[in-house]
């Protein structure tokens, strides 16, 4: 009986199993804080989700160039700003609005409804103004303000002076 390409299945040489080891831990040690990152730009834990996705598809695609030096978090962190910008600017765009905006919010049912409000129209501002601004300042703003880091970090993670 002879075999359909169907059934053949590629052998993993040992560069794409060393690659996707280092995809696999480089998932496993950042997945989290790109998961918050993202969340905290887009305000939407789908749309954290997709950018996850996003951030981690593009490097599977990249094979064996996983080289992230000098600083793998700060590319990923990068990589997950500018990816979450870009579902917000879409969402602007073609004026989408976020499941959590609709779905009640659970998280905050003590809380009354004015309060609840003001707390969404002040992260829909937050995240409209956050789109408008440059890749670069954006990218400071997310890592400053969202995340905690101080201005020399932000510096040596996009290769700035402070």
């Amino acid at each position: 009986m002879l075999a359909t390409a169907s059934h053949l299945r590629a052998v993993p040489t040992p560069e794409s199993q060393l690659a996707e080891n280092k995809l696999e831990s480089l998932f496993r040690q950042h997945y989290d804080q790109i998961f918050r990152t993202a969340y905290r730009v887009t305000g939407n834990a789908n749309d954290a989700e997709d950018v996850l996705q996003t951030v981690f598809l593009r490097l599977a695609r990249r094979k064996n160039d996983l080289e992230l030096a000098p600083n793998p978090q700060a590319y990923l962190l990068r990589a997950a700003i500018n990816a979450s910008l870009d579902i917000v600017r879409a969402r602007a765009v073609n004026h989408l609005v976020p499941i959590d905006e609709v779905a009640p919010d659970h998280f905050a049912t003590n809380r009354n409804p004015e309060t609840q409000q003001a707390d969404r129209e002040l992260r829909q501002l937050i995240q409209s103004e956050i789109s408008k601004l440059s890749q670069n300042s954006a990218e400071m703003f997310v890592l400053k303000y969202f995340e905690g880091y101080d201005n020399k970090e932000i510096a040596q993670m996009l290769g700035t002076s402070h």
